[in-house]
């Protein structure tokens, strides 16, 4: 498991998230601001959305490598549900719809970026760190409805119930009851593939387990395995007793060895 909070990302807390996630496939939504990555900051869009009631996850600008967090990953985000996050006819959100529940991860990035200009064709500062991130909670790289396609044709898209259920990542433009039309045709496999950005080993909690031959023979050769390990630990941890001798037996020792001396 990972963290709750990106390691690298400023935190920022929002004001209101979606509330808890109702289980499922875990998945990855990737949406866009519609705004210049060389005027706007992760911080200040990061701000604007949580004044809108629509804060996502993660904000991303993929020029600066900036990263601001406003929700942890335990928790549901309010961006998925309409368009236009920060356009023009961005408008105060009072409640999340339930599609932003969805899943037991429902992983939403806001990358400050327009639709039309896809941000896989330019530079994408740091997105391993936001990549691996994702490894870590164990969300397939997957993209179940293949990859989004171009804005202008986002409306009509494909926003199958089917292929969401499987979990994965998105596009804003894929997702069920969702009017959003990013992020525009972007290179998936520049995005998530293990070419452009190799998969870390993420590591698993293990059992001690017994050898082979005592787990073969069955329950009970394990339960004397393990009654003669505590026997043996257990005499281990015990102190060591020497014997002590009194006074008179030391005064016989020594009379007797000086007789012996004497002759």
């Amino acid at each position: 498991m990972g963290d709750a909070w990106m390691p690298g990302a400023v935190c920022l807390q929002a004001c209101y998230d979606g509330g808890g996630l109702r289980g499922g496939a875990p998945r990855v939504v990737w949406q866009t601001l519609e705004t210049d990555p060389r005027l706007v900051s992760a911080r200040s869009a990061a701000e604007r959305l949580d004044e809108l009631g629509r804060a996502p996850h993660l904000v991303w600008n993929p020029l600066s490598g900036e990263i601001a967090q406003l929700v942890p990953v335990l928790r549901a985000g309010r961006s998925l549900g309409a368009d236009g996050l920060l356009g023009a006819s961005a408008s105060i959100a009072h409640d999340a719809p339930p599609v932003n529940g969805e899943g037991r991860l429902c992983v939403q990035i806001a990358v400050v970026s327009f639709a039309a200009e896809p941000f896989t064709s330019g530079p994408m500062t740091d997105l391993e760190l936001i990549i691996w991130w994702l490894d870590s909670w164990r969300i397939p790289r997957s993209w179940p409805a293949g990859p989004p396609g171009p804005s202008r044709r986002a409306h009509g898209g494909q926003r199958s119930r089917r292929l969401w259920a499987r979990g994965g990542h998105f596009g804003g433009s894929q997702v069920p009851e969702s009017g959003g039309t990013g992020p525009g045709a972007i290179e998936v496999e520049r995005l998530t593939g293990p070419a452009a950005i190799p998969p870390i080993e993420v590591p698993r909690h293990r059992e001690a387990k017994l050898p082979h031959a005592e787990r073969a023979a069955g329950p009970a050769a394990e339960r004397t395995a393990r009654r003669k390990a505590e026997r043996t630990a257990a005499r281990a941890a015990s102190p060591i007793h020497f014997p002590r001798h009194s006074q008179d037996d030391a005064g016989e020792r020594l009379t007797g060895a000086g007789r012996t001396a004497g002759g």
